[in-house]
């Protein structure tokens, strides 16, 4: 009688050695550790295997357990012996946000339902982690700067739709990225857009568009110190003299600046300054403005110095008319200086007298005084202590004579003159004339000339 146990033994034996005789026996490589997929992005990956049967010719399954789409579905005939090129196509995964290296486990399985558990290994990451994005360093003086977009993984962009952002430009790009490629795009700057802008570290944005997804990375353009300050000074006018100073600051760092102007003790009286400076130093006959000024990125100084030397010139002038004057005055031998006064006769009539001083201011001789009264008015028969030498009531001119005057001498030439029709508004005398003579030369001279202003009067019957 056979032994229950021995039984129970060989039943067990032989349930666990038939799998291991019967066993799938394939071998695969080609596993490719380098593959990526894209979170969100519905671009499946592809490996290459090389798939031994070392069985029997049998058709082989791929499929896995984990609900991930996996091509090709329909089994795959490989005669025994054959190394077969076999391409797995795995899709993403409907909510399968997992980041980072993963073990993907899979079946092959033959027709008589034999299978073995192979694996493979990928990247799984989000969109934005799979650039760099970088930029050249640039100055004031750049003209353009340069940019890079770099994939970093094994995943071919076919079409990239990116628009780079910065203080100094934005520009829109579209094109392909293939795996680990990085392509360069040189962006002309507009100096105007940055002029402004203080040295430092300013932020790159991209935002990127792949296969309908979208994400944003950044990074940092250099902005590299550059202290250029520019002056420009001009120089106009000539009576009215400017001089200007202008102080730009082309570079990106806040530019201290000293500005000094000198003028001397007399042209700083005519000069005005714009804007007042911040100190005044005199040394000896010069005097220095002085302008301290912290000038920012983009800023334009402006200082302005006018000098006016009309108001000098205009001064100058009338000192030397009345130095002429002053001279001629000093070399003239005889002076007529006349006046006139208004009198109140009894009869009602207009009335005046006229008053000429006839001065010596040196010897002279022969000297012949001419006047005239104006047509309207008559002659009073009274005269004063020089008494004309001739009157003619006709032409309304009178004549006194002198032999000669000693320097100093005066004499006062008065009369009275009348009108029965009045005068309204200004009443003008005529100048008075002398001829005389002085070393045995003949010479002339005049009055000023003498005015009246009258009011009209109502005369009572």
């Amino acid at each position: 009688m056979v032994d229950s146990k021995k039984v129970i033994l060989l039943a067990a034996f032989a349930f666990f050695l038939l799998p291991a005789v019967f066993a799938l026996n394939v071998n695969i490589a080609g596993n490719n550790t380098d593959a990526a997929m894209i979170n969100d992005i519905n671009e499946p990956i592809v490996f290459n295997l090389q798939v031994t049967n070392l069985g029997p010719s049998d058709s082989f399954q791929f499929y896995n357990l984990l609900g991930f789409t996996m091509y090709p579905v329909q089994p795959v005939p490989i005669a025994s012996g054959e190394t077969k090129n076999v391409s797995i196509t795995i899709y993403p995964r409907d909510g399968f946000n997992y980041n980072g290296y993963y073990i993907f486990n899979y079946f092959v399985q033959n027709s008589a339902g034999d299978k073995q558990q192979e694996s493979l290994s990928f990247r799984v990451l989000n969109l934005q982690n799979a650039f760099d994005l970088g930029a050249s360093e640039i100055s004031p003086q750049s003209s353009s700067i340069t940019i890079f977009l770099k994939n970093k993984v094994n995943f071919n962009f076919q079409d990239i739709n990116a628009t780079f952002s910065s203080p100094f430009f934005t520009q829109a790009q579209e094109f392909p990225l293939g795996p680990y490629e990085e392509k360069q795009f040189q962006i002309s700057l507009n100096r105007n857009d940055f002029k402004s802008l203080l040295a430092g570290f300013y932020t790159l944005s991209a935002s990127i568009t792949a296969g309908g997804k979208t994400t944003g990375i950044q990074n940092s353009i250099d902005f590299s110190e550059k202290n250029i300050l520019v002056a420009n000074e001009v120089d106009s006018g000539f009576l009215i003299f400017t001089k200007t100073i202008e102080k730009s600051n082309e570079g990106n760092v806040v530019a201290d600046s000293q500005t000094i102007i000198t003028k001397n003790i007399i042209s700083r009286l005519f000069t005005t300054l714009s804007p007042v400076p911040d100190s005044v130093e005199r040394k000896g006959l010069l005097v220095y403005y002085t302008w301290e000024n912290q000038i920012q990125p983009g800023d334009v100084l402006t200082i302005t110095a006018r000098t006016n030397w009309l108001l000098p010139l205009f001064i100058i002038l009338f000192i030397g008319a009345v130095v002429f004057l002053v001279l001629q005055y000093s070399r003239t031998a005889l002076t007529l200086n006349k006046r006139v006064s208004y009198l109140r006769a009894k009869g009602g009539e207009f009335a005046l007298k006229v008053s000429v001083t006839v001065s010596a201011r040196k010897f002279v001789e022969r000297v012949h005084v001419v006047d005239r009264i104006p047509m309207v008015a008559r002659l009073y028969d009274k005269f004063g202590n020089e008494k004309p030498s001739r009157v003619d009531e006709h032409t309304k001119r009178l004549e006194w004579h002198f032999d000669k005057l000693q320097p100093g001498e005066t004499r006062v030439l008065s009369y009275i003159i009348y009108s029965k029709v009045g005068v309204l508004g200004r009443f003008a005398l005529p100048t008075t004339k002398a001829v005389y003579e002085k070393d045995g030369k003949t010479h002339e001279a005049e009055s000023n000339r003498s005015y009246l202003i009258t009011e009209q009067e109502v005369r009572r019957e």
